[in-house]
């Protein structure tokens, strides 16, 4: 377990990470970026950045890069616009850049930042750019007219959230769109239904997405096929569901990425039902992207609430959170359904700790299981030292 050494604001920061890459896991707090061994937990490099960290890529890239954004100034008018490629093997910092908006509403923006192959994509209201991974040259920039992305998701596509111009504010008109990556050519565009929004991507391949419609609280899932048209809408019925999509702030922005509670595979998405109470009993249930339609449901069982995370082959691997007297634990659901197999108990002795992590982030591999705190606050400076932000636990 690590424990928080950086001097904070008094209200505390947003955490970026953990990201792994070999034999290190890194984690970016406030002003400096930490790698730490991922056998003892023993700090291995720290690297100061001198303003605040801002925004950064939700993954790494396949040999272990991150971008950080980090505030061009220490004042209360301070723009996210200066990035920072890192080398988390390292510790090192491989480029700088400034991202250049223009004036006027186009200067309003704080970017969120995804990594697709070997491109960056940074998009806010009103701008979107795409760099170059390895030296941080510019791509291509988004229009400036017209509809224009404001938000990306990466891994295996290079997705974008697009806004359109409308006439009635009340009636938004957004689309999806697949992007080149090395190019930003437009490959396909979904037209959502006019007055939906597209809200999060649970899935880049295949592409599920989430639509919702605020003013009527409105919600749905949506998943395409290769060339973006619709392949199904998943008919969730009477359930209620409701995806951990917590992440950093951004007040002009939006991330897309980040979800727990959500998987899928080239068959089916996977989703958690919302309990009846905090923390409580689920399920987990399973839709066929073809026709939409339930195809099974398995209860979380132990009383708690069980969240897929990611496909482990041709399983569900999923995190039972913790109980007031019992520790979390990971486990994977079969094909076709069936009780959850336990991988890693996590201990008793620990599940204070584990549930007092503030909306964590989740990563998983190699055998060890990180959960890290998204957020990183205490009431006093003596109690800020004291603050858990990252727990290891492994097979």
């Amino acid at each position: 377990m690590t424990k928080n050494d950086v001097d904070l604001p008094r209200n505390g920061v947003d955490a970026f990470g953990p990201w792994t890459a070999g034999d290190t896991v890194v984690r970016a707090v406030h002003r400096q970026i930490t790698g730490y061994s991922t056998a003892d937990g023993r700090k291995k490099w720290t690297l100061p950045v001198g303003t605040d960290i801002c925004s950064a890529t939700f993954n790494a890239s396949a040999d272990g890069k991150v971008v950080i954004g980090v505030k061009d100034g220490t004042g209360e008018r301070a723009k996210c616009l200066d990035l920072r490629m890192v080398d988390i093997r390292t510790g090192t910092v491989g480029w700088k850049k400034t991202l250049r908006t223009g004036s006027g509403f186009r200067s309003l923006t704080e970017f969120t930042l995804t990594i697709s192959g070997d491109t960056l994509g940074a998009a806010g209201l009103g701008n979107s750019f795409g760099l170059s991974l390895r030296d941080g040259r510019p791509l291509f920039e988004g229009p400036a007219t017209g509809c224009k992305p404001f938000a990306f998701a990466g891994g295996p596509r290079l997705l974008a959230a697009v806004s359109c111009p409308t006439k009635d504010w009340k009636k938004p008109r957004q689309q999806l769109q697949e992007l080149d990556a090395a190019t930003g050519r437009v490959k396909w565009t979904y037209s959502a239904p006019e007055g939906w929004e597209v809200e999060k991507v649970f899935s880049a391949d295949p592409v599920v997405v989430s639509l919702k419609q605020s003013r009527e609280k409105k919600w749905g899932v949506v998943a395409l096929t290769d060339r973006g048209t619709e392949r199904s809408r998943i008919q969730g019925g009477k359930d209620r569901f409701q995806p951990r999509c917590g992440g950093n702030f951004v007040v002009l922005g939006e991330h897309l990425e980040g979800c727990a509670g959500v998987a899928a595979d080239d068959d089916a998405f996977y989703i958690a039902t919302q309990p009846e109470r905090p923390g409580g009993a689920n399920e987990v249930v399973a839709f066929d992207l073809d026709s939409g339609r339930e195809t099974w449901r398995t209860p979380s069982g132990g009383g708690s609430t069980l969240l897929p995370l990611r496909m482990e082959g041709t399983d569900v691997l999923a995190y039972r959170e913790p109980t007031y007297d019992r520790g979390g634990a990971l486990t994977v659901i079969p094909p076709g359904g069936g009780a959850p197999r336990t991988l890693l108990r996590l201990q008793a002795a620990t599940a204070r700790t584990e549930s007092s992590l503030y909306s964590p982030r989740l990563v998983y591999g190699g055998g060890t299981l990180f959960i890290a705190s998204g957020r990183v606050s205490a009431r006093d400076d003596a109690e800020e030292l004291r603050t858990p932000t990252m727990m290891a636990f492994t097979r």
